[in-house]
């Protein structure tokens, strides 16, 4: 299961074998991570940093959130002490958004056990869990980074999935559409693209929907449902995070899919690239 739940999650840390805890809070244009993290976190978790350490430098012609340096990672990884055989939980302040990144990056990178705190610290602090502001000091881990454990799509990869199979467009509907685009210099969509919002993953509670529930919602728009190919499955979004929760989603749902880490950001990058608008795929 990629999800863990606060009560379990307390449990384990009280174990044998406690999961190294990471914190990876982080929201576009929002407050700083490492301020957040330095108010008060989940006592022992590590904070790391998704522009930085689950993220590189942007290169021309890349999305807004490439993927890490393998190394560079690696070395992030032991210093928070995740070892080959670590059990590992991500988190962030409440919908997943960006532990998701987080949990498949780890996954992308060759680690198995990986898993989500459902809620994120909302549901931590909610069900009475302390909060600490001492910064632990891991004994350093051994693990090897393997970079490549999950497929990606690029460009044209995910070109061609939104013509043969499904690809999803995990943003708002509003920046679906084009009707407005706060970020990127484009507006609009990849052509034959379906809109699948990464908000509606979660209730109100910011816990993730049961996966039957999942299940119903991908199945209406082609994946995994008879009518569809549960295998030609891809989402994107605007920069390679947001679309890692609806990857999250697709998997409690039992559907497979490939995440196209450059997004639209990167699509945009070439002018060459069509854009679709409107509500219709295109």
């Amino acid at each position: 299961m990629a999800l863990i739940s606060v009560e379990d999650l307390r449990a384990e840390l009280a174990g044998p074998r406690p999961p190294v805890v990471l914190d990876v809070r982080w929201s576009l244009g929002g407050p700083d991570s490492a301020q957040e993290y330095a108010r008060g976190h989940l006592p022992g978790a590590v904070h790391l940093d998704l522009e930085t350490q689950l993220s590189r430098p942007r290169a021309a012609g890349e999305g807004r959130h490439p993927l890490p340096d393998p190394a560079a990672l690696q070395e992030v990884l032991r210093a928070a002490g995740v070892s080959a055989d670590t059990p590992v939980v991500v988190h962030d302040a409440a919908t997943s958004t960006s532990a998701a990144r987080g949990w498949w990056v780890l996954r992308w990178a060759g680690l198995r056990g990986v898993r989500v705190l459902d809620g994120g610290l909302a549901a931590w602090t909610a069900a009475g869990g302390p909060l600490s502001t001492e910064v632990p000091r891991p004994a350093p881990g051994d693990v090897v980074v393997r970079a490549g454990s999950l497929p990606v799509l690029d460009a044209a990869g995910a070109a061609a999935l939104a013509r043969s199979g499904i690809l999803l467009d995990a943003r708002a509907p509003e920046r679906y559409r084009g009707e407005v685009e706060p970020v990127d210099p484009v507006a609009g969509h990849v052509p034959g693209a379906l809109n699948a919002p990464t908000a509606d993953n979660v209730g109100a509670d910011g816990r993730f929907r049961a996966p039957a529930v999942l299940r119903e919602r991908f199945a209406a728009l082609g994946a995994g449902s008879p009518a569809g190919d549960a295998g030609a499955v891809g989402v994107y979004c605007g920069s390679g995070v947001t679309a890692a929760h609806t990857l999250l989603a697709l998997d409690l749902a039992g559907i497979p899919a490939v995440l196209y880490p450059g997004s639209w950001s990167e699509w945009v990058s070439d002018p060459e690239r069509p854009v679709a608008l409107g509500a219709d795929p295109g």
